[in-house]
């Protein structure tokens, strides 16, 4: 496995064709009454082709817009991305966004999303935030897999990501 900062030289709008997104949610965290439960919810999430190019589409605009992104590549394929928007997020701009973060599913579980993670934690310190913020699928391997990497609730909720995606569960790293 190899893993680069993502640009223009090793990534472009179809780098991600191949990508399988697929996940099956049999469980998600939900609000109810201020605090998270775990509910019954079940899906299958995946990305049709379209979909895979506008992701693509994102982080190429993510490094253009002054924010940051990784790959790991096996094989020349792109088989997982962590992008930071350039934008900093939070009451002090105290935190760095994690806009993008997957894995491809043949490839989860093999430390792969933990390197990128990694990755993404040392660029945002780099620019000089406090924090890493994440508006986490409420899936419950999602958010078990970002507290398994210390991510916990996040203190100040970012109001733009909460309305885009209310059902996600916002969180937060002290980097």
């Amino acid at each position: 496995m190899a893993y680069e900062p993502l640009g223009a030289g090793n990534f472009t709008i179809r780098s991600l064709d191949q990508f399988v997104r697929r996940q099956h949610v049999r469980e998600c965290w939900r609000r109810v009454g201020g605090a998270l439960e775990l509910r019954p919810v079940e899906y299958i999430e995946d990305w049709r082709p379209e979909e895979r190019r506008d992701m693509a589409a994102q982080v190429l605009r993510a490094v253009e817009g002054g924010g940051a992104a990784f790959g790991a590549f096996s094989g020349g394929e792109v088989v997982g991305f962590a992008a930071l928007a350039g934008e900093r997020l939070g009451s002090r701009g105290q935190y760095a966004d994690l806009a993008l973060f997957y894995v491809s599913e043949p490839h989860r579980g093999r430390g792969v999303g933990g390197a990128l993670f990694r990755l993404a934690c040392a660029a945002a310190r780099e620019a000089g935030a406090e924090k890493l913020y994440i508006s986490a699928h409420s899936a419950a391997e999602v958010v078990a897999a970002y507290r398994a990497l210390g991510c916990v609730e996040a203190e100040e909720s970012d109001a733009h990501h909460a309305a885009a995606e209310p059902w996600d569960v916002q969180m937060e790293l002290r980097l």
